[in-house]
């Protein structure tokens, strides 16, 4: 959706999720747009959104982050954000390392938001409630407890059952990474930033480690969170804030 804004306004904002601590900004979807800008070379004015606050974004005609804008335009949904920024910014790197990579790169979006960010949030839903403001939290349950059928305790119970359902669901993306340094091959693009939002998800709200030391995820896991001179190492995260309550 496009849509005018004020001429006076910094040409790009991005609205992100944020929890009690505004600087806390935990979505995967938003996650996948930082490292999107970054990798582009662009800085955004990064606005914390929550929730509950519907009428914030009102003028994108839909009421989800991430949203940006850009000038006279108004993006939604981190896929057609990200279509965007490379057709905007056509000369600064490529996001999908060639032009006819996006379909295949769209395919590893829809595996990281139809399997891996299922079997995350199994083990991360109660987290997330614990970091929001308190004004998201009923929200946030009553929306979740419909969407699962059972209690945000009931749907994180057996945790051990769903980190092994979580370990066999990356079996691809190790059995790639075995090969190779990252999903791009030699160097990272936005299929990388499609799975590792949904690792800055978990990261951002839990303290449980998914991954042994060993995984050649874990690998590439640290490689992305030193890239772009640790830009998502050094965000606000769980393990960074000791008043955030342990999972």
């Amino acid at each position: 959706m496009n849509e005018p804004r004020p001429a006076n306004e910094p040409r790009l904002i991005l609205y992100e999720l944020a929890g009690s601590d505004p600087q806390l900004r935990f979505s995967p979807h938003c996650w996948k747009i930082r490292m999107a800008l970054a990798h582009k070379g662009l800085q955004a004015d990064r606005r914390p959104w929550r929730f509950t606050d519907k009428e914030a974004i009102a003028f994108s005609g839909q009421g989800l982050v991430p949203v940006l804008i850009d000038g006279a335009h108004v993006v939604s949904d981190s896929w057609r954000i990200a279509l965007h920024l490379e057709e905007r910014f056509a000369n600064s790197p490529a996001l999908f390392g060639a032009p006819q990579a996006a379909a295949v790169t769209r395919f590893v979006n829809s595996w990281a938001d139809t399997a891996l960010l299922p079997a995350v949030s199994r083990l991360i839903l109660l987290d997330i409630y614990n970091v929001l403001d308190q004004k998201d939290r009923d929200y946030f349950r009553a929306t979740r407890e419909q969407r699962f059928g059972k209690t945000l305790e009931q749907v994180v119970q057996d945790q051990q059952v769903h980190l092994e359902r979580l370990r066999h669901t990356l079996t691809p993306l190790r059995h790639l990474l075995g090969g190779q340094a990252y999903l791009g091959g030699k160097q990272p693009n936005y299929a990388d930033y499609c799975v590792f939002g949904m690792f800055m998800w978990a990261r951002c709200t839990s303290a449980i480690e998914f991954l042994a030391a060993d995984d050649t995820i874990y690998a590439w896991r640290e490689r992305l969170l030193d890239l772009f001179d640790g830009l998502a190492r050094q965000a606000p995260h769980h393990k960074a804030n000791p008043e955030l309550p342990n999972a």
